[in-house]
């Protein structure tokens, strides 16, 4: 296969996806910089056919509806490892969406892989070593390095072949069906915000312990650094770390110099945002104890003794049916799905497929000796 290619202008890009259009099977990945910049945005994109592998600068190229098209036309396979963060990145930055897909790691997962990362399937099937040196690299800067865009490469250039190993195994296996349906719920894959999620500040490890005034403090700052970090476009630990904003609700500061005296305030803050982050706490500690939050407490769920007895039954049939299937426990029956099936106490194979998140090859699979549990006494 040819080196990769950097495809920045216009002219280069539709030279690239008329070849690509005449492929049956893409292999495609993305980079981001979540260790870096606030917004999630992709910086990269990298395409390997059977033939050639091809580096997709966005930042050169903001029109990318052609790549769109190729991905939206089932006629082309898209193959990813892990695809989930790649599909929700292109929607919610194109509006992209995939007709066909092949994950790589999903495949790997049916056929009870020992590790599922794709540097341990390449290595273990095709004795190919990543190299790790860029794994938090910021590629959203420019210009990219020649060894920044071999690593880049390196992820899909084996992938056509590493789908293609898979799949065989799969159809010995007789589990490509099974495969298939997870890859066709990947297409619906869409980006959204869980606005019942509980806010930002409320998530930080430890927050729920701290006392109302110093969680008025915390939510205040955190609230000033998430503001700074959108304008900036630079990752919230890069603005303040977490271990500074708990010291600092902790201590309440009121000048620079009490500031000054916390650890992970350096110099370059302490003198650009320090009034900033004074201001926040002033705010705080100027709230009347009526408005201070307060952390509430989700009320005690009554003990459901039958659906209990129900689940711990599930879960052991479970231990029989992964060891069986050699599948982990998590991705053939998570426990979420089995606290659907303990609650609605399915009596047929129809009953049990109609239930929210239940797939069919789980019913084909093993759906009987899940009824088994609600037959026995």
């Amino acid at each position: 296969m040819e080196k990769p290619q950097l495809i920045a202008t216009e002219r280069e890009l539709a030279e690239l996806l008329g070849e690509l259009g005449r492929e049956p099977v893409l292999a495609i990945d993305t980079e981001a910089a979540s260790f870096h910049r606030h917004h999630d945005r992709i910086y990269l994109i990298q395409v390997s056919s059977r033939e050639r592998t091809a580096i997709i600068d966005p930042v050169a190229l903001p029109d990318l509806s052609g790549l769109g098209a190729l991905l939206a036309d089932p006629g082309i396979e898209a193959v990813f490892h892990d695809a989930d963060y790649d599909l929700r990145l292109f929607d919610h930055q194109y509006g992209f969406r995939a007709a066909r897909l092949f994950d790589t790691r999903i495949a790997a997962e049916f056929l009870g892989e020992p590790g599922l990362s794709l540097a341990a399937l390449l290595e273990r099937h095709f004795g190919v070593r990543m190299d790790k040196r860029f794994q938090r690299a910021d590629w959203s800067e420019r210009p990219l390095s020649p060894e920044m865009l071999a690593y880049a490469a390196a992820d899909t250039v084996h992938l056509v072949a590493l789908r293609n190993l898979l799949g065989e195994r799969l159809d010995a296996a007789g589990r490509s069906a099974w495969a298939e349906e997870e890859f066709a719920a990947l297409t619906s894959v869409r980006w959204t915000l869980d606005e019942d999620r509980e806010p930002g500040w409320l998530r930080l490890k430890g927050a729920k312990r701290l006392p109302p005034r110093q969680l008025a403090i915390l939510r205040e700052v955190h609230g000033w650094r998430v503001e700074v970090a959108s304008k900036t476009d630079r990752a919230e630990f890069r603005i303040l770390g977490n271990e500074a904003l708990f010291a600092i609700a902790d201590r309440a500061p009121r000048t620079i110099e009490e500031l000054e005296k916390i650890k992970g305030i350096g110099r370059d803050t302490l003198q650009r945002r320090g009034r900033n982050i004074l201001a926040a706490v002033n705010r705080a500690l100027a709230l009347p104890d009526s408005k201070l939050p307060r952390v509430e407490r989700p009320p005690r769920r009554a003990r459901e003794p039958e659906i209990e007895a129900r689940l711990g039954r599930l879960k052991a049939a479970r231990t029989g049916i992964t060891a069986r299937l050699g599948l982990e426990a998590g991705f053939a029956a998570p426990n979420s799905l089995l606290e659907t099936v303990a609650r609605a106490a399915p009596s047929s194979l129809q009953e049990l497929a109609q239930l929210s998140g239940v797939r069919r090859w789980q019913v084909e699979a093993f759906g009987e000796e899940l009824l088994r549990v609600f037959r026995s006494p």
